[in-house]
């Protein structure tokens, strides 16, 4: 049992080194096969991966809503599954979180040869943002002839947000000139992808409506990238927008003592175009 002035439990010093400590000490508290959270005991790397993407998204979206107070809790929450993957690895002796974090400085260190080498600093962001993939590219390249080769598109992460992923495939494809240089040819194929799927709904099954459905998503992330947009955040502001004026529309039901169910798309329709009129965004 731990005691009442247990430092575990009762310290802020206010210092990031010690309060990372802390922070070991109580993951590998509750870890502990003994003494520790049977829940806890029980996670493995699988177990806890839903939880490590949750908890990102939960970061993004404080930032999204500007909510500078919850963030600090937010990263907190993304701090802890690092170290309780890092405390997974070592209980199998599979690495720990030293490990973790001089991966992490070698390679940030690497990356930044501007800053931390003899190369110019003198560079847009544009020029280091290429040149980071660059240094990408040759260690995919070193990692190839030390194990079995890989493909250009073979470490984009599954577990990416789709959206996300479709996006990081086609920059990789394109470092490779696997890519449309005009825009117009983007917007030709948005509308040829656009009559295949009313095609498929038309004359084919779920399967095929379903795989033009996706083609035409893909083809949209493309245009997203050529506009130097990232679809992942536009569609999660256009989501946020779309909230907020079904919000409109339920608080204008709600003074007329009706709900959405006890209205219909021609009331509701007009009183999206008033949220609109009204310029929520």
């Amino acid at each position: 049992m731990t005691s009442p002035d247990d430092p575990i439990i009762f310290d802020d010093q206010p210092e990031a080194g010690h309060q990372f400590q802390r922070l070991l000490a109580i993951m590998s508290n509750l870890r502990n096969p003994d003494t520790g959270c049977p829940w806890d005991i029980e996670q493995d790397f699988g177990t806890i991966a839903p939880y490590t993407l949750e908890e990102a998204h939960e970061v993004a979206d404080a930032i999204e809503r500007a909510a500078w107070d919850e963030l600090p809790a937010e990263l907190g929450d993304l701090a802890l599954q690092v170290v309780f993957h890092a405390q997974i690895a070592k209980d199998r002796g599979l690495f720990d979180v030293t490990d973790v974090l001089r991966a992490i400085n070698n390679k940030m260190v690497h990356r930044h040869p501007h800053v931390f080498g003899t190369e110019n600093r003198d560079k847009t962001a544009q020029q280091q943002s290429a040149d980071w993939e660059k240094i990408k590219a040759a260690e995919r390249a070193t990692k190839g002839k030390r194990e079995t080769p890989t493909g250009v598109l073979d470490d984009v992460a599954l577990a990416l947000p789709a959206l996300t992923r479709a996006l990081k495939l086609q920059k990789r494809a394109a470092r490779v000139g696997f890519d449309w240089t005009d825009i117009g040819d983007v917007l030709a194929k948005i509308s040829e992808e656009s009559e295949e799927l009313v095609e498929a709904r038309a004359m084919l099954g779920a399967d095929e409506i379903a795989e033009e459905y996706g083609d035409l998503l893909f083809v949209m992330v493309n245009l997203g990238r050529h506009l130097d947009l990232d679809p992942e955040a536009c569609l999660r502001a256009t989501n946020s927008k779309f909230t907020r004026r079904f919000a409109y529309i339920e608080d204008a039901l709600r003074k007329r003592g009706k709900t959405p169910d006890q209205s219909d798309l021609e009331e509701m329709d007009a009183l999206w175009n008033a949220a609109k009129a009204a310029g929520i965004k």
